[in-house]
């Protein structure tokens, strides 16, 4: 993989993680922890999302480093 290509995942990745951790304090949230116990739909996808693309690009950095 491209460094550029590493990168722009990296902070995508960064960006979503930001954006779905600021979204668990958000009053759609609480109305939803409080009828279901778990997080929206969107905040957790948006969290899941930013963690995948943070790993993939931690390791697009990594390879391509390497070689």
């Amino acid at each position: 993989m491209n460094m550029p290509i590493a990168i722009v995942l990296l902070v995508a990745g960064i960006a979503l993680l930001i954006f779905g951790l600021g979204s668990t304090d958000s009053i759609q949230n609480a109305f939803s922890r409080i009828f279901s116990g778990h997080y929206s739909d969107r905040t957790t996808w948006l969290i899941v999302g930013g963690c995948v693309l943070l790993a993939v690009g931690l390791l697009g950095c990594y390879r391509s480093r390497r070689i």
